[in-house]
């Protein structure tokens, strides 16, 4: 017998049964036009046509900050807390945020996680590995700092940090400062007795932060630097390998080639042994958990470990909970349950997602809670289309979006489902790869994704829901304070390549919303989290309770 607890009351003004095809374009915000916003220089006339029934049907909701439960309003949101708040409804404190409170308490050194890496300080060496930037996405330079500090005054004695180059959620070439910033604290720490050092580094997106097993040699290079202390590059320190590193014009900050760092006998000073302690200082889970597998499963065939060190490992927080990965952590994550599309499958709603596979558990994974698997797999269905590997996204910026849209489009004539819910990934993952050019042709591809799927609802009688989980794509260039571009030492724009604080619309329509329904005009601070709520409604429920409050309203017109 069902549980009553999830029985959703009907909403009384809006039938149920309806389809919905509810579309996140990743990495689409809403900026003023110029020739850096990508949304308004490519041709997107769906979108446009979209924009033209504001207020009623479309509007801008927050994607940052504190409304995905960020610390500030100086955090750029991300695909992972976005989806989380799509999904739960509610604003739940988030990674970085988790980080700060337990560093800012201490409590992180009283938690199970530390207190057993703490085991190996008296005899083994304290590995850190993460991305080393103030990007504020996956990691934090001024957590790692406070983690520095904190595990040598509780007795790590041997410390050696491998770090990832950033460039993507930071300006490209920020690296070098970054890695000066470290020298100097591990400097201080050595002049305290403690032999701490850079062991080895790579860029982010060449080494370990691979995701979804997209490419298992990025995070192999990683593995035969930081645990087998082997790499192509072999520096004395690791300021003068990423300057060295960077001197070829086809190498940014995300492409530094793996290194590692050697002492006068040109032995690596640092790599992972038995006995050693490890920590993934990264917050954001999605590249880390490849990583977390290598360095957890005895039983694992990816790639020749070579060997297979006995460590105590764990992440900064727990980076699946499905999968219970890593076993150890700092920070407990946030506990995100009750869920919309767990209450739709209590109700009876169909759910088919869909995406690609670099935002594949955008949809699945974040949407349901940072939980893997099916709520109900007589009711869900889950598709991922593999993304290409090997190249960069700019190389092939339409992605997957028409074979995405052609999957949702099938779902959706198929009358199986009452839920379609997909990502179109383009605006964001060739965001970010800075290629101006490229990001316009993705955004137009994006555009004739989100017509393909209107269509298919309109031949149905159904419902679209479109929206985005951040900014990226509308602002392509680095401002000056007065909101000029940017300009480089060399005189040239930076490029910006990292999400926004931009809002993202959302916009509703299709031959099966009443008349009457439209969107709401106040709620001037909603959020992503207020979208469960609405599409709820759409279903045809009333939300519970706690979620946030709707966007739409029911009007006697």
């Amino acid at each position: 017998m069902e549980n009553t607890q999830w029985k959703l009351k009907q909403h009384g003004r809006i039938p149920r049964n309806n389809t919905i095809a509810l579309v996140v374009l990743d990495g689409w915000g809403e900026n003023k036009p110029d020739q850096y916003n990508c949304i308004h220089v490519a041709e997107t006339p769906t979108m446009d046509k979209l924009k033209e029934g504001a207020p009623e049907k479309w509007r801008l909701i927050k994607a940052h900050g504190t409304a995905v439960g960020l610390p500030s309003e100086d955090d750029m949101g991300n695909s992972e807390v976005g989806h989380n708040a799509l999904g739960a409804g509610r604003i739940f404190a988030q990674g970085a945020k988790l980080v700060d409170i337990a560093l800012a308490s201490g409590k992180i050194y009283d938690g199970e996680g530390f207190k057993y890496i703490k085991e190996s300080f008296e005899t083994g060496t304290l590995h850190l590995i993460g991305l080393l930037s103030d990007g504020g996405v996956h990691s934090r330079l001024d957590q790692l700092q406070l983690l520095l500090k904190g595990a040598s005054e509780r007795g790590a004695k041997r410390i050696r940090v491998h770090i990832l180059t950033d460039g993507r959620d930071v300006l490209d070439g920020s690296s070098v400062g970054f890695v000066e910033t470290l020298e100097k604290d591990l400097s201080d720490l050595r002049a305290k007795g403690i032999d701490a050092q850079i062991a080895s580094g790579g860029g982010r997106m060449y080494v370990t932060m691979d995701r979804y097993e997209n490419d298992w040699n990025v995070v192999k290079r990683g593995w035969d630097a930081q645990v087998l202390g082997e790499a192509p590059h072999k520096f004395r320190n690791a300021v003068e390998a990423v300057k060295k590193l960077r001197e070829d014009p086809k190498i940014s900050d995300q492409y530094i080639p793996p290194f590692v760092i050697v002492d006068e006998n040109d032995k690596a000073v640092g790599p992972i042994v038995d006995g050693d302690a490890v920590v993934t200082f990264n917050f954001r889970a999605d590249r880390m958990v490849m990583l977390a597998k290598a360095l957890e499963y005895e039983d694992f065939d990816k790639f020749d470990r070579v060997r297979f060190p006995k460590i105590r490992y764990a992440g900064m927080l727990e980076y699946d909970g499905e999968l219970k990965l890593p076993s150890h952590y700092l920070v407990s994550p946030p506990e995100i349950d009750r869920t919309s599309g767990e209450y739709l499958v209590h109700n009876g709603v169909r759910t088919f997602a869909c995406s690609e596979t670099v935002k594949f558990g955008h949809v699945t994974f974040f949407w349901n809670g940072n939980r893997s698997g099916y709520f109900n797999q007589e009711l869900e269905e889950y598709v991922e289309i593999p993304s290409d590997v090997g190249i960069t996204f700019n190389v092939q910026p339409k992605m997957k979006a028409i074979e995405i849209a052609e999957r949702a489009k099938k779902a959706i004539l198929s009358r199986k489902f009452h839920q379609i819910r997909v990502n179109i990934p383009n605006s964001d993952m060739v965001g970010h790869t800075g290629d101006i050019e490229a990001t316009v042709v993705a955004c137009k591809a994006a555009d004739e994704a989100v017509k393909m799927i209107i269509d298919a609802i309109e031949q149905v009688g159904g419902i679209y829901v479109i929206t985005a989980d951040h900014g990226n794509a509308e602002e392509m260039v680095k401002r000056n304070k007065s909101g000029e571009p940017a300009l480089g030492k060399d005189g040239k724009i930076q490029v910006l390549t990292s999400h926004t604080l931009q809002p993202v619309p959302i916009a509703i329509g299709g031959p099966g919303l009443p008349n009457d329904v439209r969107l709401r005009s106040d709620l001037p601070g909603a959020g992503l989290a207020n979208v469960a709520a609405t599409v709820i409604n759409l279903h045809g429920y009333e939300a519970p309770a706690d979620y946030e409050p709707s966007l739409i309203e029911v009007y006697d017109a």
